[in-house]
C-alpha cells in the first residue's frame, strides 16, 4: 500500500502512497491506521491543520513538549515545500541532526515525523497548501521551538519570510530539550 523511504535518522520517513488514476482523476489514501500500526508508526491522530502560504514563507522549527508531544503526518495538497525534522531526543545518537524532504503535491509524497523532533518547512511555490495530521491537540502552553538558522540546515533561500514569533525562537545551542 505504501513505499517507505527511510532517512539517516531513526524516526522520520517519507511515504509514497499508491496512486490510483483513471479517466475520472486521481485517488490517494494519505493515511490508513491499520497500515501505520503494522509499520510501527503513530496511528492515533487527534487533530488536523491546513495551512496555505506563499513562496518564501518559513514556518518553524516547532515542537510541543510532553505531555502534549506530537507525531506529525505532513503532505501538500497544492504546491511544494522543503520540509525539515530536527532530532531533539537527548538520548538519541542523532541528537541535533536533521532530515530534509521535498514534499510536492504533484508527487503525492507524505512525511511522517515522530514525537521528539522539531519540525519546520520552507514554502517553494506560491499558494501552497499543507495538511498536518497531529497525534496530540495544540497546546499553547506546551509549544516550543528552535530558531531556523541555528543549525546548518541547507535551506533553499537565505532570507525567508518569518512570523515575529518564529523569528524570536531560541538558537539550538540554548534549547533545553524535554525529550
Amino acid at each position: 500500500m505504501y513505499k517507505i523511504n527511510k532517512t539517516n535518522i531513526e524516526g522520520p520517513i517519507e511515504i509514497i502512497p499508491n496512486i490510483f488514476t483513471d479517466h475520472r482523476g486521481v485517488s490517494i489514501k494519505p493515511f490508513h491506521s491499520d497500515t501505520f500500526k503494522r509499520l510501527g508508526l503513530e496511528y492515533d491522530f487527534n487533530e488536523d491543520l491546513m495551512v496555505t502560504s506563499n513562496k518564501g514563507v518559513l514556518r518553524g522549527l516547532h515542537l510541543q513538549k510532553p505531555p502534549y508531544e506530537q507525531a506529525k503526518l505532513i503532505y501538500c495538497v497544492k504546491g511544494s515545500i522543503f520540509d525539515v525534522a530536527v532530532d531533539v531526543r537527548k538520548e538519541s545518537l542523532t541528537y541535533g541532526q536533521y532530515a530534509c524532504f521535498y514534499i510536492d503535491a504533484k508527487k503525492h509524497n507524505i512525511v511522517y515525523i515522530p514525537a521528539g523532533f522539531a519540525h519546520g518547512y520552507l514554502v517553494i511555490e506560491d499558494d501552497t497548501t499543507v495538511i498536518y495530521k497531529m497525534s496530540s491537540i495544540y497546546s499553547p502552553s506546551h509549544e516550543d521551538g528552535i530558531r531556523w538558522d541555528s543549525i546548518n540546515i541547507p535551506w533553499p533561500i537565505k532570507e525567508p519570510i518569518l512570523s515575529e514569533k518564529d523569528n524570536k525562537l531560541p538558537p539550538f545551542n540554548s534549547f533545553i530539550s524535554e525529550f
